[in-house]
């Protein structure tokens, strides 16, 4: 049986570390980017491949996509997972935020799907996974960039599943809700109906849920893990 690979943008810390290890878990290859050496320490204890970047580069993603299919000859499961966009006062926020917001978030889910999308359509299949937020369709005057463009995202990737479902691509979003994986004070902790954060782990077991086959009939879609934060059904 041919190894699956799972490349993962912002593989370093956090999450997106928790997501790496339990893909690893699961028995894929990685492939990894973040900004810092995190991401090679987590590789080379992993057995897998990094590249240094940031997902808002078109020419880092290229790197670690050209990093990946050098070594490995293909890519199973994308991850994608950026940063937090500028803030302010709504009609404040400087065009360039709004520039930078959009190449942070939306831009770097276009670039990937059209790197991996061919590779994936030899292969017979694969999948896309963006991590957004809990508050995609809950629209906050405290995040407005992230607000605009993340469920731009959600946009994008039910357009993406209705164009290449049939070469058995599937592309989903994960909105995860507050997380220990960042230091938030207790109040973060009462949003959820469950009185607690959610732990990383948890996340990644979602992530990975939604990355490999366990998911296989499930497309398109903004998968909520916020713990009961948001209040639309």
């Amino acid at each position: 049986m041919t190894d699956k690979v799972c490349l993962i943008t912002g593989g370093g810390r956090g999450m997106g570390a928790a997501i790496a290890r339990e893909m690893h878990a699961r028995g894929y290859i990685l492939a990894l980017m973040s900004p810092s050496q995190s991401c090679e320490k987590l590789a080379a204890e992993l057995g897998g491949v990094a590249r240094r970047g940031v997902a808002e580069s078109a020419e880092d993603l290229q790197a670690i996509f050209n990093l990946t299919m050098e070594t490995y000859g293909r890519i199973d499961a994308v991850l994608i997972h950026v940063g937090g966009p500028p803030k302010g006062d709504l009609l404040e926020i400087s065009e360039e935020d709004w520039d930078k917001a959009n190449a942070m978030v939306l831009k770097p889910v276009i670039r990937m799907a059209k790197l991996v999308t061919p590779i994936m359509e030899k292969q017979g299949g694969g999948s896309i996974v963006n991590i957004t937020t809990f508050s995609a369709f809950e629209p906050s005057l405290v995040f407005p960039t992230s607000s605009v463009y993340r469920v731009g995202v959600s946009s994008f990737t039910k357009l993406y599943s209705d164009r290449y479902g049939p070469a058995n691509i599937r592309m989903n979003c994960l909105l995860p809700g507050f997380t220990d994986s960042l230091d938030l004070p207790q109040k973060f902790s009462d949003m959820s109906a469950l009185g607690r954060l959610a732990r990383a782990e948890e996340q990644a077991k979602a992530a990975a849920f939604l990355l490999t086959d366990d998911s296989s009939y499930i497309t398109g879609q903004s998968l909520r893990v916020d713990g009961g934060v948001t209040r639309h059904m």
